[in-house]
């Protein structure tokens, strides 16, 4: 008799609690977002961050409270666009872009003024006389670009940052990551490029580097579309204007641009 007594009042508190379970998500659940949904399941779920929130879901409540923009998901890219777009109503211009590094400086042409021995970090070395290489806007080679990206599209070759555009996502990170601020995302059908980002004068350029721009503008004045045009002593390029023609190029004694 004592065992099914302790029986009942189990069965009984156990069926109380379930009632209660029951009412409480019928009455207190929070209601989810369809729409939410619909475009979490789109995303590739990387969580990666580079949209600029936490991850997949974050980015996800954002986008359907219009607090972002729907065509922010770098690794899921024309994809993730338009299926967002789909859900939205709304039509996305998705310009795939890919990372470039404005410097074409390799171990051999590029000069060295002191050895450096610490930390094989660039923004480490950075902070020391704007570190080891000559060029003070030259890349180090350290690699902080390659361990920031989380996609496998940068590796090192002759201690110089080489980008896999098949691999490329455009999150952005290896941007934030250089303290050189070398790295910039470009239109992806765009392959004319100024590699080079060093603004000192003449001789000094030329000491730094064997191919470094020296801003004779000879790029800029036989650019017949006007897309070329040297700023800082350094030939910049307007990929709105740019129509390929590889004219720059030609006429680049440096082979600054490629």
């Amino acid at each position: 008799m004592e065992i099914l007594i302790a029986v009942i009042i189990v069965a009984v508190i156990g069926l109380i609690a379930g009632v209660g379970l029951s009412l409480a998500s019928k009455y207190m659940a929070v209601p989810s977002d369809e729409k939410q949904e619909k475009i979490r399941a789109v995303l590739p779920g990387a969580n990666c961050g580079a949209c600029g929130y936490s991850g997949c879901d974050g980015y996800a409540a954002a986008v359907a409270s219009g607090e972002a923009e729907p065509d922010k998901c770098a690794p899921g890219g024309a994809a993730a666009a338009a299926g967002i777009s789909e859900i939205l109503g709304v039509e996305i211009v998705n310009e795939p872009k890919v990372a470039f590094i404005a410097c074409g400086g390799s171990c051999s042409a590029s000069k060295a003024k002191y050895n450096y021995s610490g930390v094989q970090s660039c923004a480490g070395a950075n902070m020391l006389h704007s570190g080891p290489l000559e060029c003070a806007y030259g890349c180090i080679g350290f690699g902080d670009c390659m361990r920031a990206c989380n996609f496998g599209a940068i590796t090192l070759k002759d201690s110089r940052p080489v980008i896999c555009e098949d691999k490329c996502v455009a999150c952005g990170k290896c941007v934030k990551a250089c303290p050189k601020a070398l790295i910039s995302l470009i239109p992806k059908e765009h392959k004319t490029t100024v590699r080079c980002s060093n603004r000192d004068k003449g001789p000094a350029v030329v000491k730094a580097c064997a191919v470094s721009c020296i801003a004779c503008r000879m790029c800029e004045k036989n650019c017949e579309a006007g897309a070329v045009t040297v700023k800082d002593n350094i030939a910049v390029i307007d990929y709105n204007l740019c129509n390929g023609c590889g004219k720059c190029k030609e006429v680049c004694k440096r082979g600054v641009i490629i």
